[in-house]
């Protein structure tokens, strides 16, 4: 037991670290596209960062809590509420049997996380249960969420909370600073010279709006066209891709790869989103712009360090936390 399904939201999905090991055999790794998000909603909760969450894209799900439960929400500004009342985003907070969960419309950013304590339950596949919509895979019956679903929740340590006294919250000094048109670091890809040095500048410069054909796959952006050099043709031997990665089609407007993107590639890779940033892309709704700063791979690794330190530091002071808790109980 965990929770009835109501309503689904637009697109609600169960979502883990990812299925990895298989992209040799053409196996994509799906998973959170904001993966701070993800991992943050399951330390507060008590969870491993790599429990199984729920992804909600735009606007949220109205669940009705079957036993009593932790849970926070991370990433997008999604109003929640339980039986009418505001419950707070970026902290844990408890649902009890019977109560009903609101999630509304994200007013900021695109993609909410929902974390409970003890994880969601989906069907795993190769050793993951995020969902990868076009094969079926994992998740919910590998698809996203209906009217009537029952989603199961694993055994997880009931904490008890006060209302009006929530439980300690995410400082803002470590969450990525969302924006609806940020600017987001990149590495220059490998085929970066294939392109003019006048296409290289404009890509650094100008900013590309994500159009609505976007989505899990990847975000079709739109600009300035982007040429290559007159000795290079646009078609390669395929490479490898990864989430991050920006190809440019011979139309000249760049796709960046996002978490169900393909596991390989026949488009000049012109540059790649840094990890650390990738949370900013997944929180830019359709008519958002991004911006690109090219940055040294010094830099990205060092700013991956950085934020790996942060959620290690959040999850200690949250089992501290637990701790004073309990012991005051």
């Amino acid at each position: 037991m965990g929770f009835e399904v109501s309503k689904p939201g637009l697109l609600s999905t169960l979502q883990d670290e990812g299925r990895f090991g298989f992209r040799k055999y053409g196996v994509i790794a799906s998973g959170p596209m904001d993966s701070f998000a993800h991992r943050t909603a399951n330390i507060l909760v008590g969870n491993k960062a790599d429990a199984c969450t729920l992804e909600m894209t735009l606007s949220g799900p109205i669940l009705t809590a079957q036993k009593d439960m932790v849970i926070a929400i991370c990433g997008a500004d999604m109003e929640a509420e339980i039986d009418g009342t505001p419950m707070p985003l970026w902290r844990p907070f408890n649902i009890y049997q019977r109560e009903r969960l609101t999630i509304d419309y994200a007013r900021q950013g695109c993609r909410a996380y929902l974390a409970v304590s003890g994880g969601f339950e989906g069907r795993s596949v190769l050793g993951s249960q995020s969902t990868y919509l076009r094969a079926g895979l994992g998740g919910y019956e590998g698809r996203g969420l209906q009217v009537g679903d029952q989603l199961n929740v694993g055994e997880g340590e009931m904490k008890r909370f006060a209302r009006n006294q929530p439980a300690g919250a995410v400082s803002t000094l470590i969450r990525p600073p969302y924006e609806e048109n940020p600017t987001v670091r990149v590495t220059w890809g490998k085929e970066a010279t294939y392109f003019t040095e006048n296409s290289r500048w404009q890509f650094a410069a100008q900013g590309f709006m994500v159009t609505p054909q976007s989505d899990r796959m990847g975000y079709r952006l739109k600009g300035d066209q982007l040429r290559m050099t007159n000795d290079v043709s646009h078609e390669m031997i395929s490479e490898a891709v990864v989430q991050g990665t920006i190809q440019v089609p011979a139309g000249g407007q760049p796709i960046l790869l996002m978490a169900d993107c393909q596991t390989t590639g026949g488009y000049p890779r012109i540059a790649h989103v840094i990890t650390a940033d990738l949370p900013l892309v997944a929180q830019v709704k359709p008519g958002g712009t991004i911006r690109f700063e090219v940055v040294s791979h010094r830099e990205a690794q060092e700013q991956l360090l950085l934020q790996a330190m942060d959620l290690r530091l959040l999850e200690a002071g949250m089992q501290a936390w637990y701790q004073d808790h309990e012991s005051r109980r």
